[in-house]
């Protein structure tokens, strides 16, 4: 995890839940100025920003999304047709959702498995390019298991993306706050990390404690996408990460 990698590039992030708030805190370690919104307004966000330092600035929706040279867009999915779209256009967007239905309401095309979480999110951002990430892992685990590249205990998340070019700038995030990445494919496939899924979680904690030394390898990773199945009644609610 460098300090000073990124000095010259910010970070807009959308959403200030556990996992927004995480990732902010790692990129502000990394270098990153940051700037971070969420749905109350920033004047809620005083306290986040302070713990963050003079690197991070709490912002509206559309001004973080203005910002960002990169930004991750981590709101539930039910207020995914809330992101600003023209604010994001061009730009690559990392997508942290998952589809829970006791919070999110019946979805259609994802109980009929005709789309996915960020599928969705791509076709509202048509402008854009999105990349799952950060989906599977709990912010617990995400604060605690960065490393240093190269580290013998690094840890890997999942991406998808249908964009080669932005996958690769969303590796270069993760690698910079200290984790490897798996490429697993296209946004089409990116249902293999979402809960239920045995990616999902369990690599990096068990019962909310985080596991050490982590397994989540990149080749565990590789190895768990294999395995995820998604059949009518495979669905499960799992503890949701973020």
């Amino acid at each position: 995890m460098s300090e000073n990698s990124a000095t010259s590039r910010t970070l807009g992030i959308v959403g200030a839940g556990n996992i927004g708030s995480t990732v902010a805190k790692l990129a502000v370690a990394a270098g990153y100025d940051v700037v971070i919104a969420n749905s109350r307004g920033p004047e809620t966000l005083a306290d986040l920003v302070a713990e963050l330092g003079p690197k991070a600035r709490a912002a509206t929706a559309v001004e973080a999304a203005e910002a960002g040279d990169l930004v991750v867009a981590t709101v539930p999915l039910k207020a995914y047709r809330d992101l600003p779209a023209a604010q994001l256009a061009g730009k690559v967007v990392l997508d942290t959702g998952n589809y829970y239905p006791d919070r999110d309401g019946q979805i259609a095309p994802l109980d009929e498995r005709t789309a996915t979480t960020s599928g969705l999110v791509q076709e509202h951002l048509a402008d854009a390019h999105v990349v799952k990430a950060f989906n599977n892992i709990f912010f617990v685990a995400l604060a605690q298991l960065g490393r240093p590249a190269g580290a013998a205990d690094r840890s890997a998340l999942p991406v998808y993306g249908d964009d080669d070019a932005a996958k690769a700038t969303a590796v270069g995030l993760l690698d910079e706050i200290g984790y490897d990445a798996v490429d697993g494919g296209t946004l089409a496939e990116s249902w293999r990390s979402e809960n239920g899924r045995p990616v999902y979680v369990m690599p990096y904690a068990a019962d909310g404690d985080v596991m050490t030394p982590a397994p989540g390898s990149a080749a565990t990773v590789r190895e768990l996408l294999g395995r995820a199945v998604r059949d009518a009644a495979d669905q499960q609610v799992g503890a949701m990460p973020s």
